[in-house]
């Protein structure tokens, strides 16, 4: 009796530690709905706040009781190498189910979802790695230059289609590339400790919900993670696409197990349920207990994520001199070489005036030289008549 009560008991955990970490669409597997999500608003991108952080798009995530809601694009410190492939909502199977974001080594498929600031649909343009330094495309970046110096500029063509989600009726009708396939087959490490944090503060903010702020966020973008208040937090300069209000409740657009998986599943979690129900009255404590120290867990190893996350920062923050050195020493090449180029178009440009004045003073003395000629010829006739008159006397 007290091993059947020991293992009921583990299962309840698992179960309970199972929807928490389920709780979260950018890392959760299986959360479909029956409708899209609003057009991703137009925001401004906050200022870079160093170097080694890369750009994580906004995006539409979901909550059962209130459906929708906006969970702003944010810089965080990335893995070194590695790249962020962002989430996305696709069409199948009749219902819309969210695809999770990952950090790689290149940039998978996202849907086509133009999220912007380099994630035009298709790849990336926002930066690249060169060795251990992130180089960002100030053409679509916000970077301030006098802190950050590894930067690059290339033209990005972008649309203005700002659908949030693949397929189906208006959605972006796009399908992943072999190479995009291929990308998506890499290995793969999950949203950061940051990135869930993010998504966990903004699913407390109601404003953030698409039901009260009708596709225009107040809080569209923030410098860091988290930080929703103060400087570095952007408003949503208009919504996407005219916002349409959804024809049924939350609760009605999310698809059950049962849609997906069969009813042997749907009966096996409400027997679940049901044991749980029953178990509920004498056994309480003994539940929350083990809830805490499920979340007590999770919070550790959060905790020691963001530990992670911090030393990487910091360890990125004393990058050898010697990269600063060779930076330096290349931007000097560079002022070095437009100098150069400048002296000798300067001395190009002293050399054709000196032959232009050169030019214009031969023209002027063969000027001369033709009117002392014919000064000389009109004389030449009066000589004559001068020497005739004084023969005749």
């Amino acid at each position: 009796m007290k091993t059947t009560r020991t293992i009921r008991w583990l299962v309840f955990g698992v179960l309970m530690f199972s929807l928490s970490a389920a709780s979260f669409a950018q890392i959760a597997v299986g959360i479909s709905v029956r409708f899209g999500p609003p057009a991703i608003p137009v925001y401004e991108q906050p200022v870079c706040p160093g170097a080694g952080y890369l750009w994580t798009p906004g995006y539409w995530a979901w909550d059962d009781v209130d459906g929708y809601y906006w969970v702003p694009g944010t810089w965080v410190l990335a893995p070194v190498g590695l790249l962020w492939t962002p989430g996305y909502w696709g069409w199948g199977g009749g219902f819309y189910a969210w695809h999770p974001g990952y950090w790689g080594p290149h940039v998978g498929f996202y849907g086509g979802i133009n999220y912007g600031f380099g994630y035009t649909g298709v790849g990336f343009f926002g930066g690249e790695w060169r060795g251990r330094a992130f180089f960002y495309n100030r053409a679509v970046m916000n970077v301030n230059v006098t802190r950050i110096t590894n930067v690059y500029e290339r033209t990005v063509v972008v649309n203005n289609n700002h659908v949030a989600y693949n397929g189906g009726e208006g959605g972006i009708q796009a399908r992943p590339t072999a190479e995009e396939e291929r990308y998506g087959h890499e290995q793969h490490t999950a949203a950061l400790a940051s990135q869930r944090q993010q998504e966990r503060a903004a699913s407390r903010n109601r404003q953030l919900f698409a039901s009260e702020n009708h596709g225009r966020p107040a809080i569209a973008a923030t410098a860091r993670p988290g930080a929703f208040k103060g400087r570095g937090v952007v408003a949503a300069r208009e919504a996407g696409e005219p916002y349409r209000a959804p024809a049924m409740s939350a609760r009605e657009a999310r698809v059950s197990g049962s849609e997906k998986r069969g009813s042997e599943r749907d009966n096996r979690v409400a027997g679940s349920k049901r044991a749980a129900e029953n178990n509920r009255g004498a056994d309480r404590e003994q539940t929350r207990a083990e809830q805490n120290r499920s979340e007590s867990r999770d919070n550790g190893r959060e905790a020691e994520q963001n530990k992670a996350e911090q030393r990487n920062e910091r360890r990125q923050a004393r990058e050898p001199k010697a990269n600063r050195r060779d930076d330096r020493q290349q931007a000097k090449q560079e002022k070095d070489k437009q100098r150069s180029e400048q002296k000798q178009a300067r001395q190009e440009q002293k050399q054709q005036r000196q032959q232009q004045k050169q030019q214009a003073q031969a023209q002027k003395n063969q000027r001369k030289q033709e009117q002392h000629q014919q000064k000389q010829q009109r004389e030449e006739p009066k000589n004559g008549d001068h020497e005739g008159r004084e023969n005749r006397r």
